[in-house]
């Protein structure tokens, strides 16, 4: 149960890029589940993928080998949708049509975040170094926040409120 969760589905498991895979899916679960139900239901389902996240990791660091594999993207799949939270929460809250999808922030999300979790600057370094469980989650938690306030910022100026 632990690599299914782990590897989001079985996503991680791609030979190639499994961070990258698992955001990309992450993107796409991320937009159906705004379209199903809005801020509200992705807000509860990063809740839910968080706290099955923190338990995947901890379970595979009571298996023997490798504490951080590659195959654990549900870390990513967490700070990709947090990246969304602001565009999600923009059309929830604007009563915008649940199939708008205005791309450039999506895509900006994508690309800010997957940015930021590869390099890992600053406090995302910091968490990525930290052990157990929390260290495999954290750092791509604090990318999605970060990512998820330049999407903010972006979004302000595209739409004139911080001109």
């Amino acid at each position: 149960m632990r690599r299914i969760v782990g590897s989001f589905g079985g996503v991680g498991f791609a030979p190639v890029a499994a961070g990258t895979w698992g955001s990309l899916a992450a993107l796409a679960t991320g937009y159906l589940l705004h379209r199903l139900g809005g801020f509200p239901l992705l807000g509860l389902a990063t809740l839910a993928a968080l706290a099955a996240g923190l338990w995947a990791a901890r379970r595979e660091a009571e298996a023997p080998g490798k504490f951080d594999p590659s195959w654990i993207v549900i870390d990513e799949v967490v700070g990709m949708w947090i990246a969304l939270f602001p565009l999600s929460l923009g059309l929830w809250i604007n009563d915008a049509p649940p199939a708008l999808f205005p791309w450039p922030g999506w895509v900006s999300a994508f690309l800010i975040f997957r940015v930021l979790d590869i390099w890992k600057p600053g406090p995302v370094g910091w968490a990525d170094r930290r052990d157990g469980a929390m260290g495999v989650m954290l750092d791509d938690v604090i990318a999605g926040v970060l990512t998820a306030l330049a999407v903010t910022v972006m979004a302000g100026i595209a739409h004139g409120w911080l001109r």
